[in-house]
C-alpha cells in the first residue's frame, strides 16, 4: 500500500490521494508526464470555445482461465493502456484516443478535438486550480490477478468441476471460467477537477449439461464483484454447484410453457434484469433529452403502481456495478428514479445533464479510453415491500412463476420488451405444479410497472454477473428486485 513513513510506521494516505498516486505511477511518470502537461493539453482545447473537455487515462490488466472436460483449455493475459481526449460544444462531441501515452499524442488529440468549436472565442485558456474528487473507498484497490497464483486458480476450476460431476450422475459436461481485471483510471477535466479510481473485478462462471433418457438440459451459476479471488471459498463453490446442477435437473422435468395473458410472478435477485432492460434504459438521460424514451417529459407523473420505488445506486460496497467515481470524474451516487410510483429523476452524464439543466448523477460511463462516455446504469434495483414471497406465489390462481432469465430485447422508444425465462414454473390455485420451458415474457415496460400488484419483502441483488450493452459499449452492472406479482402480462409459450 502506498503511504508515508513516520518513525518506522507506515501511514496510509487518504484513499483519493492514494489512487491518484498509483495512477500517476502507472499512467504519467513512466512517460515523462505530470499534471502540468495535462493542464497544457486542456488549455490547448480551451483555446477554442468549448463547453466541456476531459482527458481519460486508463491502464488495464486482464486475465482469464477456462476449463472444459476436466482440462484447462485456454488461458489469457493482456495489458492495455491509453488515453482518450474529448471536447464538447453544445450537443456535439469531438473525440480522439491513442494507445501511445505521450505529450505529443496528447497535444495532437487536443488540437484535433478542439476543431469542434470556432477558434479564438474563449477569453481564458487557463485551466482552473486543481480540485480533487471527494474521498471514498467502496472497494479495496488490490490487484485481484495476484490474489491467487496460477496453480491455485487452476485448482479452483478443477475443484468446482469435480464437485459438479459428483453432485449427480446425470451431469455429463461441465464448463467453468475465471476472469480477473485490474483497472486504473484517471480523469482530468477542463474545470480543474482531477479524479482517479482503482477498480478490481472478478467473475467465476459455471455451466453444466445433464442428460437423462436421451434428453439434455443445461444450467448455470456464478458470481463476482470488486474483490479478490479468495472470495470464491468452499461455501461459495458449493452454492454455485447446487444452483447450476439444480437448475439443469429441474429443466429435465420441464414441460412446454403455456401462452396467453396471465398473472406472472418474478423471483427476487437476477430477474431484476427485466427491470434493468425494460425500464432502466428508458430512464437514461440521453434518450429523455432527445424525447425518444417512453418516459420523456414525465417527471412528477405516476409511471408505476404505488409501492414501486426504483433506484440506481453506484455506492454499494464491492458490487460489480459500483464506482468510486464515474468515468467523467464525478462521484457515484444513490439516485432515486421512481419513488412510490412517481417518476422523480433520470440517470445523467455531464453532457446531457448540462443540456437538461440538471446536475450529473455520477452515471457517465465508458467501456475504455477508446470510447466516449454516456449515461449508463450502475446497480439498478427496486426496493422491497411487505409481502412474503410464499404469499405472493400462493395468490396465483393460474399463472407463471419465473425465477431466472436468459436474454431479452427492449425498444427504448415504445418500452416494448421480450424476455426469455430460463427457469419458470406453472402455478395453479397457489401451488407450484411443474417446471416449464420455452416461456417468453412480452410487454411494455412503463405499462408493466403499473400492473405490479404485490411486492415481496425479499429484495436481493444479483450474484455479480451482469454486463450491459449500449451503442456497442459494454460495462459491468448490477441488478436486483424483490419477488413481484405483475397482473395481465403476456406469455409467449410453446404449448
Amino acid at each position: 500500500m502506498l503511504g508515508d513513513s513516520y518513525n518506522g510506521r507506515m501511514i496510509s494516505r487518504e484513499p483519493t490521494l492514494e489512487r491518484l498516486a498509483l495512477a500517476h505511477s502507472l499512467l504519467l511518470t513512466p512517460y515523462g508526464l505530470d499534471e502540468s502537461h495535462l493542464s497544457q493539453a486542456l488549455s490547448a482545447i480551451r483555446a477554442h470555445q468549448v463547453d466541456d473537455a476531459d482527458l481519460y487515462f486508463q491502464y488495464t490488466r486482464s486475465e482469464g482461465w477456462s476449463l472444459e472436460e476436466g482440462i484447462v483449455k485456454t488461458g489469457s493475459f493482456s495489458i492495455d493502456q491509453g488515453v482518450g481526449v474529448r471536447a464538447v460544444s453544445g450537443e456535439k462531441t469531438a473525440f480522439a484516443y491513442s494507445d501511445d501515452i505521450s505529450m505529443a499524442s496528447l497535444m495532437d488529440a487536443a488540437h484535433t478535438v478542439r476543431s469542434i468549436a470556432t477558434a479564438g472565442l474563449n477569453a481564458s485558456t487557463k485551466v482552473p486550480a486543481r480540485v480533487i474528487a471527494p474521498s471514498r473507498q467502496l472497494y479495496h484497490g488490490e490487484d485481484p490477478i495476484g490474489s491467487l497464483d496460477s496453480t491455485a486458480k487452476v485448482k479452483l476450476l478443477e475443484r468446482i468441476e469435480q464437485q459438479a460431476r459428483a453432485k449427480d450422475p446425470r451431469v455429463v459436461q461441465v464448463m467453468a471460467g475465471l476472469a480477473s481485471e485490474f483497472d486504473v483510471v484517471m480523469v482530468a477535466r477542463a474545470d480543474g477537477s482531477l479524479a482517479a479510481d482503482v477498480r478490481p473485478l472478478v467473475r467465476l462462471s459455471l455451466s453444466v449439461i445433464v442428460e437423462q433418457n436421451g434428453r439434455r438440459e443445461s444450467g448455470s451459476a456464478g458470481g463476482g464483484g470488486r474483490f479478490g479471488l479468495v472470495h470464491f471459498d468452499a461455501d461459495c463453490l458449493t452454492r454455485y454447484v447446487d444452483e447450476a446442477v439444480g437448475s439443469a435437473l429441474t429443466n429435465l422435468e420441464a414441460r412446454p410453457a403455456p401462452a396467453g395473458e396471465m398473472t406472472v410472478v418474478l423471483g427476487s435477485g437476477w430477474p431484476g434484469i427485466l427491470l434493468h432492460e425494460a425500464i432502466g434504459h428508458g430512464l437514461e438521460g440521453d434518450f429523455n433529452r432527445k424525447g425518444s424514451s417512453a418516459f420523456s417529459g414525465r417527471i412528477g407523473q405516476r409511471v408505476a403502481a404505488k409501492g414501486v420505488t426504483v433506484l440506481d445506486d453506484g455506492t454499494i460496497a464491492d458490487r460489480r456495478g459500483s464506482l468510486n467515481v464515474d468515468d467523467e470524474g464525478h462521484v457515484s451516487q444513490k439516485n432515486v428514479l421512481i419513488e412510490d410510483g412517481i417518476l422523480v429523476g433520470y440517470i445523467q452524464d455531464s453532457l446531457n445533464a448540462r443540456l437538461m439543466g440538471v446536475a450529473p448523477t455520477g452515471n457517465g460511463r465508458r467501456e475504455s479510453y477508446a470510447h466516449v462516455p454516456m449515461p449508463r446504469m450502475t446497480n439498478t434495483y427496486m426496493l422491497g415491500g411487505d409481502k412474503h414471497p410464499e404469499e405472493i406465489v400462493a395468490s396465483i390462481k393460474k399463472g407463471l412463476y419465473a425465477t431466472n432469465f436468459g436474454g431479452g430485447q427492449v425498444d427504448i422508444t415504445s418500452g416494448k420488451f421480450v424476455f426469455s425465462a430460463s427457469q419458470a414454473y406453472w402455478v395453479e390455485n397457489g401451488k407450484i405444479q411443474y417446471p416449464v420451458k420455452g416461456g417468453t415474457l412480452v410487454g411494455n415496460g412503463p405499462d408493466a410497472l403499473t400492473r405490479v400488484s404485490m411486492i415481496g419483502n425479499d429484495m436481493a441483488l444479483d450474484p455479480g454477473v451482469g454486463t450491459c450493452g449500449k451503442e456497442g459499449q459494454s460495462v459491468p452492472v448490477g441488478v436486483g428486485q424483490p419477488t413481484l406479482r405483475i397482473d395481465g402480462l403476456t406469455v409467449g409459450g410453446t404449448a
